[in-house]
């Protein structure tokens, strides 16, 4: 803890200064991030860290599973960062980032231990059609293997869960939000992104374009209706 709270000095000492007219920036306009990230609270992914991102430049949403509960009357941190994030700062890029040797993920593919943790087994819930997919469509996998193919299917999953918020799919429909889905993989140092045309995890590259989960276009449902007739 001491050398955390040393760094803490550093800050004032160092950083500030060294950054203080962005920092006066963010004070005087306030904030106008670019992306909302909604990640895993692991220790080990800092989003801020892997996309190089300065003050101001990322809304970040941080938990177990990197879950977004289905849209419900009922409040929660989740949902309130999300609608926040879209209503209020217009965000248009939303990223649902998992990541390699998830922890959340593991107690998905094994809940062995879960029953000392209530509201962790409770919280994970979100996650099961992840976990129930690999199980019924991949049998055969076994151990990393496994856990791998549930924290893909869990961003799918999180992704789906996120088209429920009212402001979300609002902006879907006007063309104004665009999807991404991540796998951050920690181990080898590489962040893949669901392309969501053909459902497969694609490294990003800077000579190709960035695959995304669901792009940006405007829709009219009764439009479609209409032309059916």
């Amino acid at each position: 803890m001491n050398e955390l709270i040393g760094r803490v000095f550093n800050f004032e000492k160092t950083t500030f200064p060294a950054s203080s007219e962005l920092f006066g920036e963010l004070t005087a306009k306030g904030q106008f991030p670019k992306a909302l990230i909604i990640s895993c609270a692991d220790s080990r992914v800092v989003p801020e860290h892997i996309v190089q991102a300065d003050p101001g430049d990322l809304f970040v949403c941080r938990n177990a599973g990197n879950i977004v509960p289905p849209y419900s009357t009922q409040n929660g941190g989740v949902t309130s960062t999300v609608e926040y994030a879209v209503a209020a700062l217009g965000v248009r890029d939303i990223i649902v980032a998992g990541h390699s040797d998830c922890g959340a993920m593991k107690a998905l593919s094994d809940p062995t231990g879960l029953e000392a943790m209530p509201n962790v087994a409770a919280w994970l819930k979100h996650g099961a059609a992840a976990e129930h997919i690999v199980s019924t469509c991949h049998a055969d996998l076994e151990g990393k293997e496994r856990v791998r193919a549930i924290t893909l299917e869990n961003i799918i999953a999180q992704l789906s869960h996120l088209r429920t918020h009212p402001a979300v799919a609002a902006g879907i429909a006007r063309g104004e939000i665009t999807l991404h889905g991540w796998f951050v993989d920690i181990h080898a140092g590489q962040v893949l992104g669901l392309n969501g045309d053909t459902g497969e995890f694609i490294t990003l590259r800077e000579d190709r374009d960035l695959p995304v989960a669901l792009a940006a276009r405007s829709r009219f449902a009764t439009e479609y209706a209409e032309a059916a007739e």
